[in-house]
């Protein structure tokens, strides 16, 4: 038996490119929403050749989070949907809502089709970022789902609050809508992992400029680190689990520091081992280098504070096995060099 078509938002997007490959590898018909009809779906068959799939699987439709226009047209005939189209810019933007409003705005015409459409499962991308900002901080606090960031606590970046609000928004909206689909969030941490061509996300151009030796030292800060290969084959399993409905799930294994990233890379890359940074940086030193480059903006909550998450629910409840940090870590790297990125 032929198995159902699967939408995928933001087809060009570096997690939804490995959906889409997960979902061909298991026999999945896929659509592809795009905002370009002229360029993106050549992007997505490139990359998924690459990952070595049969990329004529895939079909595309043009669908903007910002405009209601194709969402009806996207959904019409989807057996489900994964929403992980949501900006994630490297530069933090002048106006808060320039990320908020897609993120939150997006979420929900996705869901309202999904629920015109009869659509019982969306599978929704959050972050580890609507976690671990809580209203206070406890030393030693070990996140889980239950943790949500406080939209209101001082010093979020504008992707923090994006991922927050839109998350949040999407439960509030499946909660209180009868006929709304079932909703599973997954919240990656750092995503890193090989990339399969050039456009690359912002978790790996930072391994791009650390490459390139762009910065010859780290602020002093650490991440949840998370395999893409390991998201893309959660949202496929989330999709179908008779478990995972009404879910969040954690989505990293350990963690790595700025600094520890680029030995890694040294590790794993030994001629870049002058380019890496070479020392953590005191974080008045990197609050003051922000003033003048607005791509550190995105660490400065994250300076002098350990965040540890748990990801047991993912585990015992849908039996996954994560890649390990490191593994992600050097993959990634080795990847970026043998196209020439670093």
């Amino acid at each position: 038996m032929e198995k159902a078509t699967v939408l995928v938002t933001g087809a060009t997007g570096f997690i939804a490119k490995y959906c889409i490959a997960e979902l061909l590898r298991q026999g999945y018909r896929v659509r592809g929403t795009v905002r370009d009809l002229a360029r993106g779906p050549d992007a997505v068959r490139g990359a998924v050749s690459r990952a070595g799939l049969d990329p004529s699987g895939v079909t595309f439709v043009a669908a903007d989070l910002e405009r209601d226009d194709g969402w009806d047209a996207a959904v019409s005939g989807c057996r489900y949907i994964l929403h992980v189209a949501s900006p994630f810019p490297i530069d933090q933007p002048k106006e808060r809502d320039e990320v908020i409003r897609p993120a939150r705005d997006g979420a929900l015409r996705a869901l309202k089709a999904a629920t015109r459409a009869g659509v019982p499962r969306v599978v929704m991308t959050s972050s580890t970022v609507a976690i671990m900002y809580t209203a206070t901080h406890t030393p030693g606090h070990i996140y889980t789902e239950a943790d949500w960031t406080d939209v209101g606590r001082a010093g979020l970046t504008p992707y923090m609050l994006s991922k927050t609000i839109a998350e949040r928004a999407a439960w509030d909206y499946v909660w209180a809508t009868p006929g709304a689909p079932e909703l599973v969030s997954i919240n990656p941490g750092f995503v890193q992992g090989p990339a399969l061509d050039g456009d690359l996300s912002t978790s790996l151009h930072v391994q791009k400029l650390m490459g390139i030796g762009a910065y010859p030292g780290a602020p002093a800060i650490s991440f949840p680190i998370s395999d893409v290969r390991d998201i893309a084959a959660l949202h496929v399993l989330a999709m179908t689990h008779p478990k995972a409905a009404g879910e969040r799930f954690l989505a990293a294994q350990g963690t790595a520091s700025l600094y520890g990233i680029g030995q890694i890379i040294a590790d794993a890359l030994p001629d870049l081992k002058s380019k890496v940074p070479k020392v953590e940086l005191p974080n008045v030193v990197v609050r003051a280098m922000a003033l003048f480059d607005t791509r550190l903006e995105a660490v400065l909550p994250e300076l002098g504070t350990a965040r540890i998450c748990s990801n047991m629910k993912t585990r015992e409840l849908l039996g996954f096995k994560f890649r390990s940090a490191e593994d992600a870590i050097r993959d990634a790297a080795v990847s970026l060099r043998k196209l020439n990125v670093i």
